[in-house]
């Protein structure tokens, strides 16, 4: 055994990174915070209004009429590329599509490129304050139908699904009968239109209505509000931003 201490190892801290290893990081910092900040404005640009501006139909050759079923059709009296279009006044993605394409689609209804199957539901009627918001908001879309005004039909029409006015789902309140009268009134609609909602006159009917759309909703293989169909295929209407271009004749 040796009496001798073994030798201690001196320990010599070195660099365990070089010069370049801290440019390459600061490098790669600077293209994920570039790649973060694209995607930010990227999402927000592609959540603008299309054609924002335009507002709502302003072609007054444009007509509106009630099909079978409480189905409202825009468009001009010739025009046979048609799309349907199923919503429920209380849906926030409804409301969605509205804001983004509502204008996009007006200006291509008023060109002659499509005519649009409004197909208004209420199944939501159970999320709303008052328990039947949804089947009053299809009933009121149909009084301003009636009038043949699709100038004050579509401005309504918007206005539904406008931030301003639509509930919340599960909300406290929602828009009254008059509420909704006055939203016909400021869009153009004539005395008739607003005495029909405030009267309720076709509130039955627009249930009855609505339970229609539902199934021709489930019928066009889609699976939820908002849905688009053109010519018997489902529409990616809120993945798509170049939809209404697609659909166009």
């Amino acid at each position: 055994m040796s009496s001798k201490n073994p030798k201690s190892v001196k320990y010599n801290p070195q660099p365990t990174s070089s010069k370049a290893t801290y440019i390459v990081g600061g490098l790669a910092i600077v293209v994920i915070a570039a790649l973060v900040v694209g995607g930010i404005l990227l999402t927000r640009d592609s959540d603008k209004p299309r054609n924002e501006g335009y507002g709502a139909v302003q072609n007054s050759a444009v007509q509106v009429t009630m099909e079978d079923a409480g189905v409202v059709r825009v468009g001009l009296p010739d025009v046979t590329n048609t799309i349907d279009l199923f919503e429920d006044p209380m849906c926030p993605y409804c409301a969605q599509l509205e804001q983004k394409h509502g204008q996009e689609v007006a200006q291509a209804v008023d060109e002659g490129k499509f005519a649009v199957r409004y197909h208004i539901l209420n199944f939501l009627n159970r999320l709303s304050a008052s328990g039947d918001y949804s089947t009053r908001a299809v009933a009121a879309s149909q009084c301003v139908a009636q009038t043949g005004d699709a100038i004050a039909y579509s401005k309504f029409h918007g206005e539904l699904f406008s931030p301003d006015n639509q509930p919340a789902e599960n909300g406290k309140s929602d828009l009254t009968d008059e509420d909704l009268a006055k939203l016909a009134s400021d869009a153009g609609a004539d005395e008739k239109a607003v005495n029909c909602i405030t009267s309720g006159e076709r509130v039955q009917q627009a249930a009855a209505d609505a339970e229609t759309g539902r199934a021709a909703l489930a019928a066009s293989g889609a699976t939820g509000t908002p849905a688009v169909v053109h010519d018997g295929q489902v529409v990616d209407a809120l993945g798509n931003p170049d939809w209404v271009s697609q659909v166009s004749q």
